[in-house]
């Protein structure tokens, strides 16, 4: 198959070719709709994608939890692109529910997306990298991944994990010249807020439900008033051009990122308090 003409530059980085998972709104399509701009080749995915309506980059189906889906996704990019510089792991959502009130079923589905599918995605894209000694794989985190967030347990937890795989993960493919960062938004202005599903128990008389959704108001009026999802897509364009770009990049409000480097020099009983205070649970 011949390959497609390729003209890198160094400011515009003209022809690299980026994939980001879950495209079709919010942070996913703002990142691909600044890179597509920009001059990157950009291959978006949903696992419904309709044809045209996102914007100036390609859109191909791929659900993140379907190890199938995911590979014939990515053969689906290097057959038309010849080659792939970076994977963007964004795809995922978010349940609110008391830690109890989450199903196994629950915990699991959410994994499933926003965990295993980007292990999933890794493991399709690296023979790749590896063979081409290049790469860039940028994992797409939340502050709730360095601070677990009351009613969003099982959110954060993926995030957590999202974080420690990504840290081992940069460690042991550094050798083969791929770069793994972790970007680590605080709230952002997106679909996430009204896309978030309630776990089913806190929806039928659970001892939680008042202070599940005194939090849950916090943490909708946060987002809506949050980050544009843009900061983000221009913080991803600066980490892509970057020769040495380091493990972690945080957006968002300085109060948010500041509360990240609060917790380490805080006692550990005061943090909880302020935290638990501000969403309204205590």
């Amino acid at each position: 198959m011949p390959q497609p003409h390729r003209c890198y530059n160094r400011l515009t980085m003209t022809g690299k070719v980026v994939l980001i998972t879950g495209a079709s709104s919010g942070i996913g399509q703002a990142c691909a709709r600044r890179l597509a701009r920009r001059g990157y080749q950009v291959f978006g995915t949903s696992r419904r994608p309709q044809a045209g309506a996102e914007g100036p980059f390609e859109m191909i189906a791929m659900d993140v939890a379907d190890e199938t889906s995911v590979r014939q996704g990515v053969a689906t990019v290097l057959a038309q692109a010849g080659s792939l510089d970076a994977v963007v792991n964004n795809a995922g959502f978010g349940f609110g529910g008391a830690v109890e009130d989450t199903s196994i079923d629950e915990a699991r589905e959410i994994f499933e997306t926003n965990f295993f599918g980007m292990l999933r995605v890794c493991a399709a894209v690296l023979p790749h990298m590896r063979e081409r000694r290049a790469g860039f794989i940028v994992n797409v985190s939340s502050l709730g991944g360095l601070i677990a967030l009351p009613f969003q347990g099982m959110y954060s937890a993926t995030k957590f994990a999202m974080e420690a795989s990504s840290e081992a993960l940069r460690m042991e493919v550094r050798p083969f010249g791929i770069h793994v960062v972790l970007i680590e938004p605080g709230d952002t202005r997106t679909d996430f807020t009204a896309n978030r599903r309630r776990t089913q128990s806190s929806q039928a008389g659970s001892p939680y439900a008042d202070s599940m959704q005194r939090a849950l108001a916090v943490v909708e009026h946060d987002e809506q008033t949050g980050t544009s999802p843009e900061e983000v897509a221009r913080l991803l364009e600066r980490i892509l051009r970057s020769r040495s770009p380091r493990l972690r990049y945080s957006v968002g409000s300085a109060s948010q990122r500041f509360a990240v480097v609060a917790r380490k020099w805080l006692p550990g009983a005061l943090f909880e308090s302020v935290l638990a205070r501000y969403y309204r649970v205590r």
